[in-house]
C-alpha cells in the first residue's frame, strides 16, 4: 500500500513537472499553463506601470489585489519548480537539483521577481526579467538562440571590448582633468573638482550632452569640441567591434548548417548497374545503413511507403544513417 501511494506521488509530482516545462507544445495541458503564465506576467508587468500614474489613485486598491495575486502566482509557480527539480536535473540528487536550479538563469529570475514584492522594493523591475518567458513560449529563439549569440559575441570580444572601455575610460579621466583646469577658476561651483568634471565628460564622450554643466571660457569650449570628436570616436570602436562579432557568429552558423546538409545529405541516381535495383526502401536502409527521404521519378519528388521498390532511373536523396 505504502508503495502504491509512493508511485502515485511521484507520478504525480513528473506530471506536474511536465506541465511547468515551458515549450511543450504537444501537451494541451502544459500550452495553457504557458498562456496563462505569460498573461499573468504581462498583467503583472501592466500594474506596475499603472500604479505610476496619478490618475489611477482611485483604483489604487484594485491594482494591489491584482499585484497580490499574480505575485502568488509566481511564488507557487517557483515552488513547483523546486518541488520537481530532479526531474529537471534527473543525473543529480534531489537536493543538488533543487541548489542547481536555484542556481540556473530561470531560477534566479524567479527569485528576483519575488523577493522584491517582501522587500528589496527598489529593485521591481527585476519583474522584467520574467519576459525572457515569453521569448520562450513563442519560440522566438527555437532556431538560433540569440541570448547565446549574444554572450558568445562578449566572450569572443572580451580583449577587445576591455581595451576599448579602457581607452574610453582614460579619456573620460583626463578630459575631466582637462576641464576642471580650465573652468574651475570661472565656475567653481560646478567644476569643484576633478572628480566634478567627469559628469561632463562621460556625457561629452557618450554623445549625451545633457547641457547641465557646460564650459563657458573660450579654452574650454575649445577643448569640449576636441573631447566631442574623439567621443565619437570612441563609442565607435566598442560598437564596431560587437557588429563585427554578431556578423561572424552568424556567417559561421550559416556556414556551419551548409557544411552539415552537405555532409549529411546526397543524392544517389539508380543506374542499370546498381545494386538496389528492386529493392524496397526496408532492404536498402539496413543494408546499406542509409535513410532515404525523398524520391524524384517522373512525377517528380515524393517520400517514399512501403510499397516502394528502387528502379531504374530513380534518384534518391539519403542521408547517412549516423548522421
Amino acid at each position: 500500500m505504502a508503495e502504491t501511494e509512493k508511485n502515485s506521488y511521484e507520478r504525480l509530482r513528473h506530471r506536474i513537472f511536465e506541465i511547468i516545462q515551458i515549450g511543450n507544445t504537444s501537451d494541451g495541458i502544459s500550452r495553457f499553463f504557458d498562456v496563462f503564465i505569460a498573461c499573468v506576467i504581462i498583467l503583472n508587468i501592466a500594474t506596475l506601470f499603472l500604479g505610476t500614474f496619478d490618475s489611477m489613485e482611485p483604483y489604487a486598491c484594485v491594482l494591489d489585489v491584482i499585484e497580490v495575486v499574480t505575485m502568488l502566482v509566481f511564488i507557487v509557480e517557483y515552488a513547483l519548480r523546486i518541488w520537481t527539480a530532479d526531474f529537471l536535473y534527473p543525473r543529480l540528487t534531489r537536493g543538488r537539483a533543487v541548489l542547481r536550479f536555484m542556481r540556473s538563469f530561470d531560477g534566479l529570475v524567479d527569485l528576483l521577481t519575488i523577493l522584491p514584492f517582501f522587500f528589496l522594493s527598489g529593485f521591481v523591475a527585476f519583474r522584467m526579467l520574467r519576459v525572457v518567458r515569453i521569448f520562450h513560449l513563442f519560440r522566438i529563439n527555437a532556431y538560433y538562440d540569440s541570448f547565446n549569440v549574444i554572450s558568445a559575441v562578449l566572450y569572443e570580444k572580451r580583449n577587445q571590448i576591455i581595451s576599448s572601455s579602457f581607452i574610453i575610460f582614460v579619456l573620460m579621466l583626463a578630459a575631466s582633468l582637462s576641464m576642471y583646469s580650465a573652468e574651475h577658476p570661472v565656475q567653481p561651483e560646478n567644476f569643484k573638482n576633478a572628480f566634478s568634471g567627469i559628469w561632463w565628460s562621460v556625457s561629452a564622450l557618450l554623445t549625451v550632452g545633457y547641457g547641465d554643466i557646460y564650459p563657458v571660457t573660450a579654452l574650454g569650449r575649445t577643448m569640449a569640441i576636441v573631447i566631442s570628436f574623439l567621443g565619437v570616436g570612441a563609442v565607435a570602436i566598442p560598437t564596431g567591434i560587437i557588429s563585427a562579432g554578431f556578423v561572424e557568429q552568424y556567417t559561421q552558423a550559416a556556414a556551419t548548417s551548409a557544411d552539415r546538409i552537405e555532409r549529411y545529405l546526397q543524392t544517389v541516381l539508380i543506374d542499370i548497374d546498381s545494386r538496389w535495383i528492386g529493392k524496397s526502401v526496408d532492404e536498402v536502409e539496413k543494408e546499406y545503413s542509409v535513410i532515404i527521404l525523398m524520391v524524384k521519378r517522373e512525377r517528380g519528388y515524393e517520400r517514399p511507403d512501403l510499397d516502394f521498390r528502387v528502379m531504374t532511373g530513380d534518384a534518391l536523396i539519403v542521408c547517412d544513417r549516423e548522421g
